[in-house]
């Protein structure tokens, strides 16, 4: 079986688009490939986090991928922390990789045009993502969009690296979803649904209320012409609420359209919540259940075992390419 490699930064609360565009396409992925989901919790230290929610919220992660719908008889399951070969390949990729590449990385050059003060870890962090993917020969990459670029530049690294040392990297392919590959907020639908808005008004988290989600989804921003059709550019809200819908349902935008097209503004709005409400109940009595047993301790533990055993052989092998080491 080819391998997948997907992961879910812990800098946030995981939220429906955290589900849509990530999880509910690794559920999918699964039974084709020989599939790696890991927690990139030293990614979530680029910015300032708590120690003590860092911890709480990697578990509570695991929990919830978990409960919609990963097998971890299916998938290979860890945290990046606890695998110290990542940390060993990045400053390796780090030095084969030039400052023009990593300056167009988006969330550096965004920052740094802003004049925000930025650390050295979020502008090489893509360097270290190259390393999550290279260090296990993962042919593919399910990425939203905006995470194509981090890809790419794990390809070009690689490239390099095999033309300057021989063949050592399989070559990663970003794999994007047709459908729910970016949902975006609720009260600003021209942006991303984020699981590190400060206010989550937008959001909906995994673990929200019932009631918070139907009062999120029923005050999602709309416009004013009273019509259900998709049209990204000039109904941002109405056509985000269709992703939303068609993606939870597995039916098409044009299916989910035509179902709505004699709907008002909030009859429409609450069926989407119904359907919302419906997924992520489900999802928080599988998560309660897990939450409270110690099956997550040894889920992780056998992840870390196999990861750490095919990362060391892969570093070897950089190393003795390279020239460092005994090896």
């Amino acid at each position: 079986m080819k391998r997948i490699l997907t992961g879910l930064k812990p800098s946030g609360e995981l939220t429906l688009g955290s589900l849509i565009g990530g999880i509910k396409q690794t559920v999918l992925y699964q039974d084709e490939y020989d599939s790696f989901i890991f927690v990139p919790d030293m990614h979530a230290i680029t910015v300032s986090q708590d120690p003590k929610e860092l911890r709480e919220r990697i578990y509570k992660n695991v929990a919830l991928y978990l409960a919609s719908g990963i097998d971890p008889n299916k998938n290979t399951i860890y945290l990046q922390s606890e695998n110290l070969y990542h940390a060993n390949l990045s400053w390796v990729l780090e030095c084969t990789t030039y400052m023009g590449e990593a300056s167009r990385m988006t969330q550096y050059k965004d920052k740094a045009s802003k004049g925000e003060n930025v650390t050295v870890g979020l502008f090489t962090y893509p360097i270290l993502m190259a390393a999550d993917i290279l260090l296990y020969d993962a042919e593919y990459v399910p990425v939203g969009i905006d995470q194509k670029q981090h890809v790419e530049l794990a390809r070009n690294i690689a490239d390099r690296f095999n033309k300057r040392y021989g063949d050592t990297f399989t070559i990663p392919e970003p794999l994007i979803p047709k459908v729910g590959a970016k949902i975006m907020d609720l009260q600003d639908p021209t942006k991303k649904m984020s699981k590190s808005d400060e206010t989550y008004k937008g959001v909906i988290l995994l673990l929200d209320s019932e009631k918070d989600i139907r009062k999120k989804i029923m005050s999602a921003v709309t416009d004013s012409e009273g019509k259900i059709y998709y049209d990204v550019q000039n109904k941002p809200g109405i056509s985000n609420l269709l992703t939303i819908y068609s993606s939870l349902k597995e039916v098409t935008i044009e299916e989910a359209s035509e179902h709505f097209k004699d709907y008002n503004y909030g009859n429409f709005k609450k069926e989407v919540a119904d359907v919302v409400v419906e997924v992520i109940m489900a999802i928080q009595k599988k998560y309660n259940d897990l939450i409270s047993s110690n099956q997550i301790e040894e889920i992780l533990d056998k992840g870390s075992k196999r990861t750490n055993a095919l990362a060391e052989q892969k570093l070897k092998e950089v190393f003795h390419k390279v020239g460092l080491g005994r090896y």
